[in-house]
């Protein structure tokens, strides 16, 4: 498949997202940029651009991300795979405490907030702003 990702597949993957980044979670409306669409599994790395392989993504998560598929915890250890949002459910890796801290609750969840960053001090802050406005998670 090509590179171009259609309208329609686009509003497929946001609205299946409900609009939000299904990796940190935080809402489209939320976010200073808009909301990107992923593949979970690069085009470089054989990916297709199909929904089955698409995801929506905040900025911050997407760059974080970039083409990698997983990381390791520790020197010479096991390449640990990423959240895949077609594959696991969000809430058995992570949860996000009243604090806005996203809080890893398995090695995928620890290596995915590892990487992307997600407990950067901005956004937990911004996490925090959305939990006390009853938009996260």
């Amino acid at each position: 498949m090509s590179r171009y990702i259609s309208d329609t597949l686009r509003r497929l993957v946001a609205t299946r997202a409900n609009f939000r980044c299904e990796y940190c979670r935080v809402p489209e409306i939320g976010t200073f940029y808009s909301l990107q669409i992923d593949h979970i599994t690069s085009l470089k790395h054989s990916g297709e651009t199909a929904a089955e392989n698409l995801a929506y993504a905040c900025t911050l998560c997407n760059r974080s991300k970039g083409t990698d598929l997983g990381t390791r915890l520790e020197k010479g250890g096991a390449i640990i795979p990423f959240f895949n949002p077609r594959r696991d459910d969000w809430f058995e890796h992570f949860e996000a405490d009243e604090n806005g801290v996203i809080v890893p609750k398995s090695l995928i969840g620890e290596a995915t907030t590892k990487i992307f960053g997600m407990n950067h001090a901005d956004s937990i802050i911004e996490r925090k702003l959305l939990i006390a406005s009853g938009k996260y998670p």
